[in-house]
C-alpha cells in the first residue's frame, strides 16, 4: 500500500462555542489547512469539540474536504476524524478516507491517516492509500 507523508499548517482556526452547561464546552470549528510533501494542497474542515472540566480531557469529531495532489495525482476527496484525550494521553484517533468521495485522478482513492505533532509543535501525517 503506497504511503505519502509530509507537514500540514493550521492556517484558519475559527470556534464558535454553542453549549457550556455543567462545566462541559461544545464548539464549531472551521479549520483550514495547506500540506506539503507527499500530499499538496489545501483541506477545510468542519469539527465539533467537546472538552471537560478536567484538563486536557477532550474529544473531537470532523469531516475534512482535502484538495490536493498526492503522489502528483490530483483531485478531491473527503476524510472522517474521530479522537479523545484523556488528561492530556491521547486515547484514539483515527481519520479514515470517506468510500467513494474520490474525484479526477483521486477517484476511488481509500485508505487512513495518522497525524502526530512534532518536536517543533507542527504537524506530521503519513496517508496509507490505495487507489484502483
Amino acid at each position: 500500500m503506497p504511503r505519502a507523508t509530509g507537514t500540514f499548517e493550521v492556517t484558519r482556526w475559527d470556534a464558535t462555542p454553542y453549549d457550556d452547561r455543567d462545566g462541559l464546552a461544545l464548539a464549531r470549528v472551521e479549520v483550514g489547512k495547506t500540506f506539503h510533501g507527499d500530499v499538496e494542497g489545501t483541506a477545510e474542515a468542519a469539527l465539533t469539540t467537546a472538552s471537560t472540566p478536567v484538563e486536557g480531557s477532550m474529544a473531537y469529531v470532523a469531516i475534512e474536504r482535502m484538495t490536493v495532489s498526492v503522489h502528483g495525482r490530483s483531485g478531491v476527496f473527503l476524510l472522517q476524524h474521530g479522537a479523545a484525550m484523556e488528561r492530556g494521553r491521547a486515547e484514539g484517533l483515527w481519520v479514515t478516507v470517506v468510500p467513494d468521495s474520490g474525484s479526477g485522478e483521486l477517484a476511488g482513492i481509500s485508505g487512513r491517516m495518522w497525524i502526530s505533532v512534532n518536536e517543533d509543535g507542527g504537524h506530521d501525517y503519513a496517508l496509507e492509500y490505495e487507489l484502483p
